[in-house]
């Protein structure tokens, strides 16, 4: 079946094919519509699963770890200050070993607080022991869904998977959705196994709920950290089960038009696609440029990219995101993965844009594949930059003087 459908929706479709039992929820912008949709199947017996509402994200983190760690398969979503007011139990149940999928709608984070998106909130999860799928189209958000949980439930893994898609740019996006029949999903992602995940009062397990020194500590903690490694070769796998059932092929690291290139943008989100309009221009005109999407970020496919960057001269690191005092995230950890590469490496220009939201425009992609091939021949990057106009300064100066004047009580420009 082929359907308008948005990114929530699409979200929402992929827990619902994936057969899901439980269903902890708690209402978010820009997520919200997601649990609206189950919550509307089940109200009208169109899908057989329990959901229930609790009081915060961080109780309905706890739920959907504990009712993985006992055999079913769970689904939840949040989004921006909800996915950090669950921080402490996101470190918890994936230390529990509990696989199960969380759909993330990336939104940026207060302060100031804004609804529109980028992707500073599932970046600050990036450590927590989740796996991670970035998501460019309602599509790929459907098919990461059911991606994400063969992943999950894989035995060399058990771990849980955040699925991100964009806030608002993808999450209320109507695009054409390919929607699967249920029989053909449940020969690509059969019933969770849990494989003696369950608990039962006979049967204790060893789980690490609490340790005392240093050692066992290490040993679990490097537990989690050996599956996710061994998460990428399962990736793989999984990726192409799902394109032999239903002819739609990921890899864990999208490269559009990078055989020739000499310059590639590199960033995640649903602006890629836009990147990948300003490839197709940019070719046109007789330049040599591509694009990187890393679909698969945790794990970090590491050996892919480097291989994919083989040969290129330089890179333009798009992130849509900013840790204040060092930058952009993308670009630091591109850079720690290429350190020890043999020269010649690729020059790496680091542009933050898209933050809060804000569009990247046609002219800025091609002023950044300037300036990285500029970089690249003299053999050394720039500053870092802001993707920011005159016009935006503008803007800012107008907003300001309005305030400025309400403060002093005089009259609006």
């Amino acid at each position: 079946m082929r359907a308008m459908i948005t990114g929530n929706q699409a979200a929402a479709w992929g827990a619902r094919l994936a057969a899901i039992d439980y269903l902890p929820a708690f209402p978010i912008t820009p997520q919200t519509e997601i649990i609206e949709t189950i919550a509307q199947w089940v109200e009208n017996g169109e899908f057989a699963c329990r959901m229930v509402t609790l009081e915060s994200e961080h109780s309905m983190i706890t739920a959907a770890g504990a009712a993985a760690a006992t055999g079913v398969r769970v689904f939840s979503a949040t989004s921006s200050q909800g996915l950090l007011y669950a921080m402490e139990m996101l470190y918890t149940v994936a230390g529990w070993r509990a696989p199960f999928v969380l759909a993330n709608v990336s939104r940026g984070l207060a302060s100031p607080i804004t609804l529109e998106p980028d992707h500073n909130d599932v970046l600050a999860a990036r450590d927590c022991g989740f796996l991670q799928l970035h998501c460019a189209t309602c599509q790929e958000v459907l098919d990461a869904v059911l991606i994400a949980y063969r992943l999950a439930e894989d035995a060399q893994v058990r771990l849980p998977v955040i699925v991100n898609l964009d806030g608002f740019y993808l999450s209320f996006t109507r695009e054409p959705v390919q929607i699967p029949a249920i029989h053909q999903v449940s020969k690509f992602l059969p019933p969770f196994d849990s494989l003696g995940l369950k608990f039962r009062a006979g049967k204790p397990l060893s789980d690490a709920m609490a340790v005392l020194g240093g050692t066992p500590y290490s040993y679990f903690r490097y537990q989690n950290h050996l599956a996710a490694m061994r998460a990428v070769n399962a990736f793989t796998s999984s990726a192409k089960a799902f394109g032999d059932a239903f002819g739609r092929h990921y890899q864990a690291i999208e490269a559009y038009r990078c055989d020739d290139a000499d310059v590639v943008f590199l960033m995640i989100g649903s602006f890629a696609t836009k990147a990948k309009a300003a490839v197709d221009r940019l070719r046109k005109a007789g330049q040599s440029v591509g694009l990187v999407r890393p679909f698969l970020l945790r794990p970090f496919p590491v050996d892919d990219l480097r291989k994919i960057l083989d040969g290129k001269r330089g890179v333009a690191v798009v992130d849509q995101n900013l840790s204040p005092g060092t930058g952009g995230i993308l670009h630091k950890e591109l850079a720690a993965h290429l350190y020890d590469v043999p020269d010649p490496r690729p020059v790496l220009v680091s542009f933050v844009g898209g933050l809060g939201g804000r569009d990247i425009s046609n002219d800025e992609f091609y002023a950044m594949a300037d300036v990285t091939r500029e970089a690249s021949e003299q053999g050394r990057p720039p500053p870092p930059r802001l993707l920011f106009t005159r016009q935006d300064w503008r803007e800012m100066r107008k907003l300001q003087a309005i305030a400025h004047a309400r403060q002093s009580g005089g009259a609006a420009p």
